[in-house]
């Protein structure tokens, strides 16, 4: 029995030693970072600010490589099951917690199989109503709808989506009655708001900005837990009738679940010193990101926290994939 411990012993020093010397030389060559969606948009941002800081402060190259398909749970699948050396890497936004309860069968568990290694930044959605509709706030809104229940249509960027779940949220926590008209992107999407095709959206921020602006959709809150640095007069729901109420986009970085501790330490320092220095802040903010920073521990907690949170809504509202 004393042979076999001290056996066992060994081996977890040995393992221990050699996921110290791969961490030591880390990274060796170029990493890849995966984006399960498309060019374009705030993954993309998130990504290709993570490949410069890595490749800046590793002196070793990072590149992005969009993996988009099913709802982005292709690209999650591969980095899921890829080799836990480091190497490949993943950054999404709020699909990796949605798809956990939104599809009934992955072929990956999001808590299981992939670890949180830092969180890089968030944007806020925004609720906006076409300028004819007679609500010019929140509470204005609820009431309205609550008087002509499913006269009301909000438009939203698919089922399943934030964009959809956000409005979700909203109909659940205010009991309101809204009919839900999906459609392929933001900019359709506001584009029918605009129009008068459909009445209300719960929408990014960056892409609605200029709508906003030029005055064609009117913009009732914003859905942070806090008021938006990008509209800092703009209420937040919480403040607006719906207490309690939290639903940005966040963005970060993800590892498979083997990837040794040293190796994530080493990822996590590297991402939030960059975003400590105020002129990479300022260089998100420009693209509509805020800048967050967390340890692996903070972000993992969080994680698991908005799969609980995502599934309750999916299931209250019935959502399914498109």
């Amino acid at each position: 029995m004393k042979s076999k411990l001290f056996g066992m012993a060994v081996c977890a020093l040995a393992a221990t030693a050699t996921a110290a010397v791969a961490a030591d030389k880390y990274p060796s060559k170029p990493v890849r970072l995966v984006v399960p969606f498309s060019p374009g948009g705030g993954n993309d941002i998130a990504a290709r600010f993570v490949a410069v800081r890595l490749t800046e402060g590793f002196n070793q190259s990072a590149v992005v490589d969009n993996r988009p398909g099913a709802g982005s749970t292709l690209g999650t699948d591969l980095v899921a099951k890829a080799v836990p050396d480091g190497y490949t890497l993943l950054v999404t936004h709020n699909a990796i917690a949605i798809n956990q309860t939104l599809y009934s069968k992955l072929p990956y568990d999001t808590t299981r199989d992939l670890t949180q290694v830092a969180i890089i930044g968030t944007t806020t959605n925004t609720l906006v109503v076409n300028p004819t509709v007679p609500a010019k706030s929140t509470k204005e809104l609820i009431a309205l709808a609550k008087s002509k229940p499913g006269a009301l249509n909000y438009a939203s960027t698919g089922a399943g989506g934030t964009s959809h779940l956000a409005m979700e949220y909203f109909r659940i926590e205010t009991g309101t009655n809204l009919v839900h008209i999906p459609y392929k992107g933001t900019a359709p999407g506001l584009t029918d708001v605009v129009a008068g095709q459909v009445q209300v959206m719960i929408s990014a921020l960056p892409g609605t900005v200029p709508f906003i602006n030029s005055k064609r959709v009117i913009a009732l809150a914003t859905t942070g837990k806090k008021r938006s640095a990008f509209l800092p007069d703009l209420p937040t729901l919480g403040e607006s009738g719906v207490p309690g109420y939290e639903f940005d986009t966040w963005y970060g970085l993800h590892a498979p679940s083997k990837v040794s501790k040293e190796i994530i330490t080493l990822l996590n320092r590297e991402i939030t010193k960059a975003l400590s220095r105020p002129e990479v802040k300022d260089q998100l903010f420009k693209q509509g990101l805020e800048a967050e920073t967390s340890t692996p521990e903070e972000f993992a907690k969080f994680v698991r926290s908005e799969v609980g949170k995502m599934g309750k809504i999916i299931k209250a509202s019935g959502a399914k994939p498109e």
